[in-house]
């Protein structure tokens, strides 16, 4: 069967996208210009040759500056509406995005108007392009546990927006441990728990994340292969990763994408999912990263079903909700 036409048709899910790593270039520029802000690139050209980085630490020194122009809610709304159509586009049918409120409330913009545009981008989506969602805050990991603890506060008014917590940013020497109590509340508050673990991470960070914030998911976990047992339990547990083939590429995790270990994980048992990360800086969205991945490690039919059907079973959907779309993609293989 053509790779291609299977992947474009099947119903997908995605799990692992940060609505702040959507941000193209046209869209930078755009905002800049629409809020008088002053970047120092001349035109989108400059920009895109600056999204170019050697690890997770320079791409994120771009990410928080192109994050500047992000200032109203409509700005917000705006960025997340061009994400949602795209996806549409890949025959997405279900998102859960994350969110650095972080970023931007160190700006001085307001919590709200960060979680209106969002949401109010996410509703409409879901009226006009019959895309569901899910949205998950997220925790920058090199700032404080104390200044996690005061988002989740400021949070609490928006419960009713949030679904779930989730920690991100640079993973290196800033253990899930670090969070322990920030998580614990969540929890308390009713919030799902996903951490990032595992990218540049060893496996002892997706052990904490699991023990420790007590996690429905592991974002990234492609080191865990390093730790037999820890692979085990991942299989016993059918504990999901949010695999992001073209990020951990463009990071350096793997070289080249023939080098990476989603095949072997998806062997090995593991409840492995495709996504995008931040793709308009890692090179492509979930359809690219679908496809390419297959062509670099010689997916089969099989694989790419299996990927499909894993990442509305990891979501966060009801389980009835859950069953509808699996029996959708079986059926778009069974029509294929």
């Amino acid at each position: 069967m053509n790779p291609v036409t299977l992947i474009q048709r099947l119903p997908k899910a995605e799990l692992h996208l940060h609505i702040e790593g959507t941000l193209e270039p046209e869209m930078m520029m755009m905002l800049a210009q629409r809020n008088r802000i002053s970047l120092p690139y001349g035109n989108v050209d400059e920009i895109r040759a600056a999204y170019n980085f050697s690890d997770l630490q320079t791409f994120l020194d771009i990410y928080y500056a192109g994050a500047q122009v992000l200032n109203k809610a409509q700005d917000f709304y705006d960025l997340t509406s061009a994400y949602l159509k795209r996806a549409a586009d890949d025959n997405v049918r279900h998102v859960e995005i994350f969110f650095d409120p972080q970023t931007h409330t160190e700006r001085d913009v307001e919590f709200a108007t960060v979680i209106d545009g969002i949401d109010g981008a996410l509703q409409d989506g879901q009226s006009q392009l019959g895309i569901t969602y899910r949205l998950i805050m997220c925790f920058l990991r090199h700032l404080s546990a104390e200044a996690a603890m005061a988002t989740l506060e400021e949070a609490l008014a928006f419960k009713d927006k949030i679904h779930a917590v989730g920690l991100d940013s640079s993973e290196a020497g800033h253990p899930p441990s670090k969070f322990a109590s920030v998580f614990d509340r969540a929890r308390t508050e009713g919030f799902l728990t996903v951490a990032h673990a595992g990218e540049e991470g060893p496996p002892a960070y997706i052990r904490e994340a699991l023990d420790l914030l007590k996690v429905e998911r592991i974002d990234h976990g492609v080191r865990c292969l390093e730790d037999p047992a820890l692979v085990q339990r991942l299989v016993d547990e059918q504990m999901p990763l949010t695999v992001c083939p073209l990020s951990n590429v463009k990071l350096r995790v793997f070289e080249t994408l023939g080098q990476h270990n989603l095949k072997r994980l998806l062997q090995r048992g593991l409840c492995v999912t495709i996504n995008s990360d931040d793709p308009a800086y890692f090179g492509g969205y979930i359809g690219e990263n679908f496809l390419r991945t297959q062509q670099a490690l010689n997916l089969n039919d099989a694989d790419i079903h299996a990927l499909a059907r894993n990442a509305f079973t990891a979501s966060f959907l009801s389980e009835a909700d859950k069953q509808r779309h699996i029996a959708e993609v079986d059926r778009a293989m069974i029509s294929l």
